[in-house]
């Protein structure tokens, strides 16, 4: 098999050591073998690398193990050693004789011959923006954590404020519950509501009549102040991003045009994909990374299931947030396509396939540097105006009715 690269090597990655394996290939065919083991402390990496460039290495492969991969990357980040970071399923070594030694000797011998595909990692200063915006959902997770506790701290006092309010923790929510905390008397309670809740005053004053003791008047004391913390960090989070996104303002507005896409979406497809869309080959590599696309998995000319693959999650999560809203709204060419989806085959799969649009609308304005344009909501009826029209006849014809066309006066 033809060597691509003739000076390699590979590292076998751990928590607080690597091995490395550099092979040396001569032209007259022989190869030549160095392995070496190291912490992997700052002062330790950086002697990996003056060992590495001494042998005049060129490419070193590694796998992405956990979050033990990173500080080698970042060592090796600005040098001329090129590194490759490999999918550990994709480079899986024979079952039965795993050792840290053969590891990296395998991993150098297929960085040698060209069989290892690179993983996708972004510059340093999108990898930053990656880590607030994961942030950010880590955070709004735990304030959907606290506000279900809330909830059910009321459940257990009988008061059954959601039935009446939308949300638990909007305005009136939150003044109905400190008036709780407080130890205001039930029938004052309702006029604490605010905007349109104060119509609803006299069945505020039905739901928020339960049996409150000081157990819960503690509890919810607690939980609101853990629901101020994190809102307080989130909104940190918002200006942080806000301010390393200035680079990117006009790419966020071009995004923001694309139905159901809004900043927060933006962000995370800035953060998720970079904005050198030239790392990916075409708009269905992107899918495909993401994990929005049917899986290919085939045998003896049988389709045995098309799940999606693991992908992105977080870019994955986002955009499928977006489809959803984006099927809210009126003449829209992704709303049409998503009912047209869901038809037949179900909502779930229908929001995966708009998220998959999504992706590749995404995708062309990002590389094309150009804006959304909307198709409209009539856009499948109108691909095939005469079979739009002979569907709707048919449908016509089996609730009974005779049906007379004409055209409409210009």
């Amino acid at each position: 098999m033809r060597v691509v690269y003739p000076r390699c090597c590979g590292v076998d990655v751990h928590k607080d050591s690597l091995t490395a394996t550099v092979l040396v290939f001569h032209e007259d065919g022989g190869c030549q073998v160095r392995r070496k083991e190291y912490a992997t402390h700052k002062k330790a990496l950086a002697n990996f690398r003056t060992w590495l460039t001494q042998l005049k290495v060129t490419h070193v492969a590694m796998e992405s193990t956990g979050v033990y991969w990173i500080p080698i990357w970042n060592a090796f980040e600005g040098s001329k050693i090129e590194m490759i970071l490999a999918n550990p399923r994709q480079v899986k070594n024979i079952p039965g004789e795993k050792t840290d030694p053969r590891d990296s000797k395998w991993l150098a011998d297929l960085l040698a011959h060209g069989l290892i595909r690179p993983s996708f990692v972004p510059p340093r200063e999108i990898r930053q923006l990656r880590d607030l915006t994961r942030q950010r959902v880590k955070l709004q997770e735990e304030y959907n954590r606290i506000h279900n506790r809330v909830h059910k701290v009321l459940e257990d006092a009988s008061i059954k404020l959601d039935t009446v309010a939308s949300d638990i923790l909007g305005a009136s929510g939150r003044a109905i519950i400190d008036g709780i905390i407080q130890g205001i008397p039930v029938d004052w309670l309702p006029d604490r509501a605010k905007s349109h809740l104060r119509k609803k005053r006299n069945q505020l004053r039905l739901v928020v009549a339960g049996r409150v003791t000081e157990h819960h008047r503690w509890l919810l004391r607690e939980l609101m102040d853990e629901v101020k913390f994190v809102e307080g960090q989130i909104l940190k989070l918002d200006e942080r991003l806000s301010a390393l996104m200035k680079p990117h303002e006009e790419l966020i507005e071009r995004l923001c045009t694309i139905p159901g896409v809004g900043v927060l979406t933006a962000w995370t497809l800035i953060a998720e994909l970079g904005v050198d869309m030239t790392v990916f080959p075409s708009a269905d590599h992107a899918a495909s990374w993401a994990g929005l696309c049917p899986g290919n998995y085939q045998s003896a000319g049988k389709r045995l299931s098309n799940r999606t693959r693991k992908g992105n999650r977080w870019l994955r999560r986002a955009l499928c947030q977006a489809a959803w809203a984006a099927t809210h709204k009126k003449n829209c060419y992704l709303a049409s396509a998503f009912y047209r989806h869901a038809a037949r085959h179900g909502h779930k799969k229908a929001i995966v396939a708009t998220a998959h649009r999504l992706l590749i609308i995404a995708y062309q304005l990002m590389r094309e540097k150009t804006v959304y344009r909307e198709l409209g909501g009539d856009y499948f009826d109108q691909l095939h105006p005469e079979r739009t029209r002979n569907r709707l006849v048919r449908r016509l014809e089996r609730l009974g009715l005779q049906v007379t066309l004409q055209h409409r006066p210009e």
